[in-house]
């Protein structure tokens, strides 16, 4: 998993005013908690959060200054609901060794046989894992999987570490109908529909 060092700082002020102008000055006001400490009001820098963030479940390394970092899990990101820019954000303390529960994503490799159609039902799994070893997802290939099969969350192969919460029975992944079955199931139908119809009117 991927760990980055971000520099912050605390913060005294609070309000709707203060954080407009801490995000025009390019910081994001955020809180830490965990491990019942204190919650920890912080200012964080809005670029490198931005960046960050783009990994999921990524491990921050807070850097305040005096040589006591503190690692932290980001477990909720508010943003702006237009301009889908930061507004706040929580942070989760964790230590190494700790197992901690999050949800990692789901990634589908591959094409499935020529025609067939992919329902992909499940884009994430919840697990817990090892604090300072996260896995950043899962990766499933689908290529050449023909119609009827089907994966579940109980046969994806976890990375070393990690345990499964999600219902095993759920369905992540399956192959159904191919196109060209389907249009000609559609046109019979369409057919049998239209002789139905002429009988009827040759009745009437």
């Amino acid at each position: 998993m991927a760990e980055i060092r971000i520099s912050a700082e605390d913060r005294t002020e609070f309000g709707k005013g203060f954080a407009r102008r801490a995000r025009a000055a390019g910081k994001i006001p955020g809180v830490v908690y965990g491990h019942g400490e204190s919650v920890r009001h912080v200012l964080l820098p809005g670029h490198d959060l931005m960046i960050a963030l783009r990994t999921p479940n990524v491990l921050l390394n807070l850097d305040f200054g005096d040589g006591k970092g503190q690692m932290a899990l980001p477990k909720d990101v508010q943003k702006d609901p237009v301009k889908r820019t930061l507004e706040h954000v929580d942070l989760l303390l964790v230590r190494s060794g700790e197992k901690v529960t999050v949800d990692i994503p789901i990634t589908i490799v591959g094409e499935v046989v020529g025609g067939a159609v992919l329902d992909h039902s499940l884009n994430n799994l919840t697990v817990t894992a090892e604090a300072t070893h996260i896995p950043t997802g899962i990766e499933v290939d689908v290529d050449r999987k023909e119609e009827g099969f089907q994966l579940f969350a109980r046969d994806l192969e976890l990375p070393p570490g990690s345990e499964l919460i999600t219902d095993g029975d759920q369905l992540v992944l399956q192959v159904v109908v191919t196109r060209a079955e389907a249009a000609a199931e559609g046109a019979e139908s369409a057919e049998g529909g239209a002789g139905e119809s002429g009988s009827q009117e040759s009745a009437e």
